[in-house]
């Protein structure tokens, strides 16, 4: 049997169950019961910093679940791991079994949730896009730019489903099964929550290209975005305009830009510089060439313009990383 529900009914059976939910245990932490019509367990919410909200979830499901969630704005920050469950959306976005998740602020689609008839074990995290700068701060106490699309604003919602890693379960589980009560509880989760966001985002800072994005486009317009990517490796040297890689493909030129951003995390410039400057780095490790050589191979005319983009991508200068040295931590 499948259970349809709209976002508004879902969360009015939820308000209903909170009236009738467990004392709460401790300060700054709440249970609630699964309502008695979608299944049994529970789901724990403690505030393990301000504006940071960790949930705990055991919860079975009595059939299968499509919750139809309508577009709106969402203003808070989401990370997610399931230990056990599965969920999809129809863009075929997937999370559990492989997959974590992440959330961005902004305005979400509309869509529907599929949730099979399981056990569901897990932990969210919600926070305030500007907690970001407190966790994960630029040098300039700042957003970091590769994060800056979980902070969407007014704009399209990002969802992004990072694969599930050994150390992301591992993480997941000491938190379900934490061994502390009272401050130590919370210090302990607030340690363990930052931990777990820091292991999802790993791999926007090494290689976005790397990340499954829920796609919000047609399966025809995703194939033709996909092409444009492809077309980009091949003639790095000397990549298409936006204009000519738009018509090779068949999309519109605003098409190609938004599907882009939305498939794999950054603009069509940011995603050829930072190939070439990959190809670069390839290429100066080998040490049988020169900068300047380098430099044109990849299609700079421009050596000032070359050093700056690679010491920007990677911390270090183009004769340093010739002369063998090792490209700086975090860069």
């Amino acid at each position: 049997m499948t259970i349809t529900l709209t976002q508004k009914e879902n969360r009015e059976l939820w308000a209903e169950s909170i009236q009738n939910s467990l004392q709460n245990p401790e300060p700054n932490e709440q249970i609630y019961q699964v309502p008695r019509q979608l299944g049994k367990g529970y789901v724990r919410h403690i505030e393990v910093h301000p504006h940071l909200w960790l949930s705990i979830s055991d919860e079975e499901s009595h059939d299968n679940l499509l919750l139809k969630i309508p577009e709106w704005d969402h203003h808070s920050l989401q990370f997610g791991v399931l230990l056990s469950g599965r969920t999809v959306d129809e863009y075929g976005g997937q999370f559990g079994e492989g997959y974590t998740l992440i959330s961005a602020s902004g305005v979400q689609r509309q869509m529907t949730l599929e949730s099979p008839k399981s056990r569901y074990v897990g932990v969210n995290i919600h926070l305030q896009p500007d907690l970001l700068r407190t966790f994960f701060p630029d040098e300039d106490g700042q957003i970091p730019p590769q994060l800056r699309l979980l902070a969407k604003g007014k704009d399209w919602q990002t969802l992004i489903y990072p694969q599930t890693t050994a150390a992301i379960q591992g993480v997941a589980q000491q938190i379900v099964s934490c061994p502390y009560t009272g401050m130590m509880k919370r210090m302990y989760l607030q340690g363990k929550a930052i931990e777990l966001m820091a292991l999802q985002l790993a791999p926007i800072f090494a290689d976005q290209g790397g990340l499954h994005y829920s796609p919000r486009l047609k399966p025809a317009t995703i194939a033709c975005i996909d092409d444009a990517r492809n077309i980009l490796l091949s003639r790095l040297e000397n990549p298409p305009s936006i204009v000519e890689l738009a018509q090779l493909v068949g999309v519109s030129n605003s098409t190609l830009k938004r599907g882009f951003t939305e498939l794999f995390g950054t603009t069509v410039f940011r995603y050829i510089t930072d190939k070439r400057m990959e190809w670069a780095e390839q290429l100066l490790r080998q040490g049988n060439t020169t900068v300047a050589e380098v430099a044109n191979k990849i299609g700079y005319c421009n050596l000032g313009h070359f050093a700056s983009a690679f010491r920007c991508r990677f911390g270090i200068t183009p004769s340093q990383c010739l002369m063998g040295k090792k490209v700086l931590s975090g860069s």
